[in-house]
C-alpha cells in the first residue's frame, strides 16, 4: 500500500462516522471519559513521582522501620500496586455507569442507521 494513495469517502460510510463524532451524544461521551481519565491519571502520576522522589532523596524516611523489617519504602511501594487496583475498580464502575450506556446508544443508532 502506497502512502500516496488518497482515501476518498464513499457516499454511505465515512460521513456517518463524522456525523457520529460531531453528535452531542459522542461529545458528551468524550467529556465523561476525559473528566475521569485526565484527573485520575494526573493524581496517579503525582503519587508515583512523589514515591520516586522520596525513594531517591529521602533515604532516611523511606528506611524507617514500621514493623520488624518492614519499612516505609516497602509499604509505599506496595501501595503503588493497591492504588493501581483501586483506580482500575473506580474506572470500571465509572465506565459501567456513565460511559457504557451512552456508547451502547450510539452504537445502536449507528448500526440501526439512525445516526
Amino acid at each position: 500500500m502506497s502512502t500516496s494513495e488518497q482515501h476518498t469517502p464513499d457516499a454511505q460510510g465515512d460521513h456517518v462516522w463524522v456525523d457520529v463524532q460531531n453528535s452531542p451524544d459522542f461529545v458528551e461521551l468524550r467529556r465523561r471519559l476525559r473528566s475521569f481519565v485526565f484527573p485520575m491519571a494526573g493524581l496517579f502520576l503525582a503519587w508515583y513521582v512523589a514515591y520516586v522522589l522520596l525513594a531517591d532523596y529521602a533515604h532516611g524516611f523511606m528506611s524507617t522501620k514500621v514493623v520488624g523489617n518492614i519499612n516505609v519504602g516497602l509499604i509505599l511501594g506496595l501501595l503503588q500496586f493497591v492504588s493501581t487496583f483501586v483506580i482500575t475498580t473506580l474506572y470500571v464502575r465509572h465506565a459501567n455507569k456513565n460511559l457504557d450506556p451512552l456508547a451502547e446508544k450510539l452504537r445502536n443508532e449507528l448500526e440501526g442507521g439512525q445516526a
